[in-house]
């Protein structure tokens, strides 16, 4: 749902900056306290992560596919302020590397892909887990809550697009019309979400920062005594998990993005159906990269391992930037 040069005026656009970039300041203050030498590595790796399975677009409905938003993902692993700086770098790597979301509507992708679906996603996360523990608990929280941040974004998209999109739209029949085509994308980024974490979960739960505390209690003569300390005790080092996790990443980009579905996403789709279709061409529309490489002709498996290299190295840069202020000040 990267929203294009064109759709939005420049009170919309210049507001949602604002509000972005506000978020991300936020976002890098409270990342301090959720970065450490285990979150931190994890933090690059997740955004490189979100980057490659963004390029599978699954199909949906005839006609329409859709891909994964990660928002809620992200907060689930690395926490709610991390969760948005590794969205917000992976939607500013496509914007600027491969024309993948506008310049002028950065603003607006990061506040719906990053802001929105993380307070969402991790609310409804969070909500879920008081109820209920354990990793079962967790990898359902997981599922409703990335299916449901999906269409979240996409109602808050169109309520964004009333007050300040460049052509007028009845907003009930657009409303609908977006919610009703997320909601279906958001049952493949809830079972994305779900089989990620539950992965994860499986291999190194002390590395899932949404598990943190959610370990099943011990019960001592009838009672119930703490949380279970290995279920949630650091495992040793990271690195093997972290070069397997890696290696997994560049699999999707460079191989089975060959395979995504070429059928316009949820937002294309809609846009084209209701006649607000007004994106202009991107500023780096000519760039090699561009499209994943369409552009220049270069194999959409070979644009995707660049990009995974470049999210990597700016969101694991940032992570350990903070990461590194937050030891300093200890």
């Amino acid at each position: 749902m990267h929203v294009p040069d064109g759709f939005f005026n420049v009170a919309v656009s210049v507001s949602t900056g604002v509000v972005a970039a506000a978020g991300v300041a936020v976002c890098l203050r409270g990342a301090k306290r959720e970065l450490d030498d285990r979150t931190a590595p994890m933090a690059g790796l997740v955004a490189a992560f979100v980057f490659a399975v963004q390029m599978l677009n699954f199909p949906v409905v005839a006609g329409t596919s859709g891909h994964l938003l990660g928002g809620a993902l992200a907060a689930i692993l690395v926490g709610p302020y991390t969760g948005v700086l590794c969205i917000a770098v992976v939607l500013l790597v496509q914007g600027l590397f491969f024309a993948d979301g506008g310049l002028t509507a950065l603003g607006v992708n990061i506040t719906l892909m990053g802001l929105v679906t993380v307070l969402v996603g991790w609310g409804l996360f969070r909500l879920v887990t008081r109820l209920a523990r354990g990793k079962a608990a967790v990898v359902a929280a997981a599922f409703l809550a990335a299916l449901i941040s999906v269409p979240a974004s996409a109602l808050a998209f169109t309520l964004l697009f009333w007050l300040g999109g460049t052509v007028p739209i009845e907003v009930s029949s657009v409303a609908a019309a977006m919610g009703g085509v997320h909601l279906l994308i958001g049952i493949g980024e809830g079972l994305i979400t779900a089989a990620t974490v539950s992965a994860v979960l499986a291999v190194r739960p002390d590395l899932v920062y949404g598990y943190r505390g959610q370990a099943p209690a011990l019960v001592v003569n009838g009672k119930t005594a703490a949380t279970t300390p290995a279920a949630e005790a650091p495992r040793g080092n990271a690195r093997p998990f972290l070069l397997g996790g890696l290696g997994v990443t560049l699999i999707l980009a460079g191989v089975v993005s060959f395979f995504a579905s070429a059928d316009p996403d949820g937002l294309e789709s809609v846009a084209a159906e209701r006649g607000f279709d007004v994106g202009v061409d991107h500023l780096f529309a000519s760039w090699a990269l561009a499209d994943y490489g369409d552009v220049g002709g270069i194999p959409v498996g070979v644009a995707g391992i660049v990009g995974v290299g470049l999210t990597l190295l700016i969101a694991g840069g940032l992570a350990y930037a903070a990461r590194r202020r937050t030891t300093v000040r200890a």
